[in-house]
């Protein structure tokens, strides 16, 4: 048997006491889970494991279901609040943690009161909402405070993950009818910035959709405190929150009529209730017969096959897994293949490996033959790419001045001169380590080639002759209606009858497809916003509004499915649960009208597919039930184009409140 201890604190007595048979305790964020069985004595309880998993050392804990005897403030916190009052000048804000009613809030007032504190020099105490009591007591609570703080962490844990987008909505505009200032969105919200200095495009959503419920503040916690990435963090933080406060007009209010907290609170619909649909893309993590079954019986709708990745077999052996997983559920799984479109690769790299240095010369070309591989030499570096139609019409379009990603943008290098047509050269902007055959992006460029490659006709006539046949083809790297028409037309020459033809879905990831827009939707089925690749584009920060605007017009059309992509649980790939902001994301998709949210590496390749596809649907269910609360959609659009760039103005925005730790940042 294994013996948990908890110190023996004021609080943690409380909670062993209040604990009753039957409950359910949550240690590290929910990742372990236990349910008590039987009371031992007044400190001691036996528990069952409900979800195991190796134990670290003092990790959270939650107990959702109980109000917690023991007062809000702590002698140590009594202590901190002394120390902060007698600071001069004061404090602009005290924040409260474990507030469940307004007396606790009562206690730092009275504490003020016995110290003598002056109006002019009391810090406005801003009560951090993270316990269904508090949300139960919201409006007792907000008429004694003066701020407020969504505090997602504990929220989520206590509440479900699933659950917190529409309390944060409900909260914040609760306390911006009551005039408190500022109101506070924080933990999660740039997590993956802890590690990697690109945030994932739910977390940029996520800032967005805060700003759009009428934060004031969005927080940076771990993200500043111990992460490698500290200002970076901060400044994409703070371009986010611009960008969304530049859109906020074009917005509608989120919130037509508030929910009573009940429902905020309702349980968590039964998995029939859904109606949002989940895409889970085929990799090696998942095409086994046996991940297939119980993807399907998670929750998946639609299996989405990459053709980037088809070997001669596979697919014909995951699409019998997926018939036979379909029969098995009593319920129809549909398939989606993905054409790969034009792809900008480099070529190999020399063993002896390439790193890029900052401000180093790099010539980029077309490679003269196969042993033309990308190598450092006495005058620089030199990139090459192979010299297929779609590389060749990339180098001649580049112009001088421009910035092109490799690898994500991991590594950036900025051209500098032309020197043929096939040829410029650059230097580096962003340096690292180069990798082989990492994709290469050119922001803005307007590249042209036609979107079906050879490779994509070939795998198009694969596909259009599966019996029985798949029910969508996505296409990639669309820019005007023509580039659809080509597999129509290409439909028409095989001579598939109507009702035979999938539903062809462009995939909207540059700008002059945004720019075409209506004329692409008159060609198309369904739509898929691919945030990958728009990311790139239009820069992480113009994705968020940029997809609103899309799944606006192609609901207007009557398209079907519309669908978004790319990270919405990317930190599910080596994590067993989402983040705030994935939850958020995917809730606030389904909010915006999306008929299917689409998971991609969480399944291709992830460590925890199941658990992907089954944290996706409790999002999506939730946001259905709750989805006629909330008034999602825009107002009258800009004059200017979805993906202009953000004029430099002076626009107010929301702060970006960031956390400091043991000297770390």
């Amino acid at each position: 048997a294994v013996r948990i201890t908890m110190k023996s604190t004021l609080e943690q007595k409380s909670l062993i006491a209040g604990l009753a048979v039957g409950m359910e305790v949550l240690i590290e964020d929910g990742r372990r889970k236990l349910k008590m069985v039987e009371r031992v004595s007044g400190s001691e309880v036996k528990m069952q494991t409900l979800v195991g998993g190796r134990l670290k050392a003092r990790q959270g804990v939650n107990v959702p279901d109980l109000e917690i005897d023991c007062p809000a403030l702590t002698e140590k916190d009594k202590s901190d609040a002394k120390f902060l009052l007698s600071l001069d000048p004061p404090l602009e804000y005290i924040a409260m943690s474990f507030v469940q009613k307004a007396a606790d809030l009562q206690e730092l007032i009275d504490l003020m009161d016995e110290l003598k504190i002056p109006a002019a020099k009391r810090p406005k105490i801003c009560p951090k909402i993270e316990k269904p009591q508090a949300l139960s007591n919201l409006d007792d609570i907000l008429e004694k405070c003066q701020s407020l703080m969504v505090a997602r962490g504990d929220l989520g844990v206590e509440i479900g993950v699933e659950r917190v987008p529409l309390a944060q909505k409900v909260m914040v505009h609760k306390a911006k009818a009551k005039g408190l200032f500022p109101v506070i969105v924080a933990t999660q919200m740039m997590e993956s910035m802890i590690k990697c200095p690109v945030p994932q495009r739910s977390e940029i959503s996520d800032v967005a959709n805060a700003v759009w419920d009428g934060a004031d503040a969005v927080m940076l916690s771990s993200e500043a405190a111990m992460g490698g990435w500290p200002v970076e963090t901060v400044r994409t933080q703070a371009s986010a929150a611009l960008h969304a406060q530049k859109r906020r007009g074009h917005i509608q209010c989120p919130i037509e009529a508030l929910p009573p907290t009940a429902t905020v609170l309702a349980p968590v619909p039964p998995p029939e209730a859904r109606r949002t649909k989940i895409s889970a893309t085929i990799g090696y993590a998942s095409q086994s017969p046996e991940m297939i079954m119980k993807l399907v019986a998670a929750g998946v709708d639609i299996f989405r096959l990459n053709c980037a990745y088809r070997q001669p077999g596979v697919f014909e052996q995951c699409l019998q897994d997926i018939a036979g997983a379909s029969s098995a559920a009593g319920r129809k799984v549909e398939v989606m293949a993905d054409l790969q479109g034009p792809k900008f690769r480099i070529s190999e790299v020399f063993w002896t490996g390439v790193v890029l240095e900052s401000h180093l010369n790099v010539t980029l070309a077309l490679a003269d033959g196969p042993t033309d591989v990308c190598r450092m030499g006495g005058t620089g570096i030199r990139i090459t790419m192979q010299p297929t139609v779609e590389h060749i019409a990339l180098l001649e379009a580049v112009e001088v001045g421009m910035v092109l990603f490799i690898e994500e943008a991991k590594r950036q290098i900025r051209v500098v001169e032309r020197v043929s047509p096939s040829e410029v050269k650059c230097v580096v902007v962003v340096g690292g380590r180069l990798n082989a055959r990492t994709a290469l992006e050119a922001p803005g460029l307007n590249i042209k080639c036609p979107a079906l490659t050879e490779k994509d006709r070939e795998d198009a006539e694969f596909l259009l002759a599966l019996d029985p046949p798949i029910d969508y083809i996505a296409v990639s790297f669309v820019q005007d209606g023509s580039d659809l028409q080509d597999l129509h037309d290409l439909m028409e020459q095989l001579k598939i009858s109507p009702e035979r033809r999938p539903r062809i879905c462009p995939r909207i990831e540059r700008p002059r497809a945004l720019t075409n827009l209506d004329s692409i939707l008159e060609k198309a089925g369904g739509l898929i916003v691919a945030r990958g690749e728009l990311g790139f584009e239009l820069g992480l920060e113009g994705v968020p509004f940029a997809q609103k605007v899309m799944m606006h017009k192609a609901k207007i059309k009557g398209l079907y499915p519309v669908m978004v992509s790319t990270q919405l649980m990317e930190s599910m790939i080596k994590n067993a649960v989402p983040t705030r902001a994935e939850a958020s994301d995917v809730v606030n998709a389904v909010f915006d009208g999306a008929d299917v949210v689409m998971l991609s590496g969480e399944t291709a390749k992830g460590n925890y597919p199941v658990e992907s596809v089954v944290a996706m649907a409790a999002c999506a269910r939730t946001a259905d039930l709750q989805k006629s609360l909330v008034v999602p959609g825009l107002g009258p659009l800009p004059e200017t184009p979805v993906h202009a760039d953000c004029k430099k103005a002076r626009v107010s925005s929301p702060a970006v409140a960031s956390a400091t730790s043991d000297g770390y940042s």
